[in-house]
């Protein structure tokens, strides 16, 4: 079961670097004020308490400066291809490395800047530390074939639509590998 918001924001004042428990605090309360969504709050939280905690309590976020600093924390989360040979952790990877440059970018870009000064989010920069690329995947999809719903289930799905434009929506999606010159069957309007 995922752990909530607030479970997550009560863990922040337990961090052993009290620098970095007050900034991620900080940043909670700057993304509740945008209106961003708890789930992504919450994502952003915990990866961020988990980069704090790998740097060690003598360490904050203002220290650090190089890319290797962040790069040895992501590195630990990809697992040895005979663990996970469908390189789900590069998905993880790529996801807490969002994570550290949003909290980096709003760090450099907005609780480090004169209040007259701040820029929108669209025009800030990311450190050149936080500059890191994602790591590519081969896999073709995150989903597994298990994962991709079969023809029965998305009747099923579209059943229960009752938006035509959704309903054609979903099937197109379905199958976007479609060729050109298959028809498209009104089947799923009625």
């Amino acid at each position: 079961m995922p752990v909530k918001l607030s479970t997550t924001i009560d863990k922040i004042q337990s961090l052993s670097n009290t620098v970095n428990s007050q900034l991620i605090s900080e940043l909670c309360e700057y993304m509740k004020k945008n209106g961003l969504s708890e789930s992504h709050i919450n994502n952003t939280l915990k990866t961020n308490m988990l980069f704090s905690e790998s740097l060690g309590a003598d360490v904050s976020f203002y220290d650090v400066k190089s890319k290797e600093q962040i790069i040895n924390f992501l590195d630990s989360k990809i697992k040895n291809p005979e663990l996970d040979p469908d390189g789900r952790s590069i998905t993880t990877y790529n996801d807490y490395l969002g994570d550290i440059k949003y909290f980096f970018r709003w760090l450099c870009n907005y609780k480090l800047i004169e209040e007259d000064q701040i820029e929108p989010v669209s025009e800030w920069e990311t450190p050149s530390f936080a500059k890191i690329k994602k790591k590519k995947t081969k896999r073709l999809s995150p989903y597994l074939e298990s994962e991709v719903w079969d023809r029965e289930e998305l009747e099923l799905i579209i059943k229960y639509e009752k938006f035509k434009r959704n309903k054609a929506a979903i099937a197109m999606m379905w199958d976007l590998e479609s060729k050109n010159h298959v028809k498209f069957y009104p089947l799923y309007f009625h």
